[in-house]
């Protein structure tokens, strides 16, 4: 239970991929219990397995997130409430981001008051997600609408 009890303190007892609370005194056998899960792509464990890659950090999951996500690649959702097209698959984002730094487009939205909505979300979100992180977001009047994009600070 230290290693729950470390990951789970070290990510604010916040599930990594829903981003709800995560309560560590609930049984770990209740599907919103607590379990520990590493941050892993397919194209990171290839790497991994080849040995070009550190081994990733464990973060918090709800039991039912992390079982959920199995095997195949994380997917971090966008909340039904902001009004996006074409989104950006937020951790792959976030992982080109990290890698090579500079910018990232991460959605277009019919208003300024959407794209402000967005860029305060997209910050708030990715401060949890990846706290080494440091962004700033940006909008761009585009032919209409406004497109929300990410810059490494």
């Amino acid at each position: 239970m230290g290693q729950l009890n470390d990951v789970g303190e070290a990510d604010g007892w916040r599930c990594w991929l829903c981003d709800e609370p995560v309560d560590p005194d609930m049984s770990p056998n209740d599907p919103r219990g607590a379990s520990v899960d590493t941050r892993i792509t397919k194209a990171k464990a290839k790497k991994k397995k080849q040995g070009k890659n550190s081994v990733p950090p464990e973060r918090l999951a709800h039991k039912s997130c992390n079982t959920g996500k199995g095997g195949n690649d994380p997917v971090v959702p966008w909340p039904e409430h902001l009004i996006v097209v074409d989104p950006a698959p937020i951790i792959a984002a976030t992982e080109r981001l990290e890698r090579k730094g500079g910018r990232e487009a991460m959605a277009r939205c019919p208003s300024q008051d959407d794209a402000d909505s967005v860029a305060a979300w997209l910050i708030d979100r990715l401060s949890r997600l990846s706290p080494e992180l440091k962004l700033r977001a940006e909008i761009a009047s585009t032919g209409g609408q406004y497109l929300v994009s990410l810059h490494t600070a």
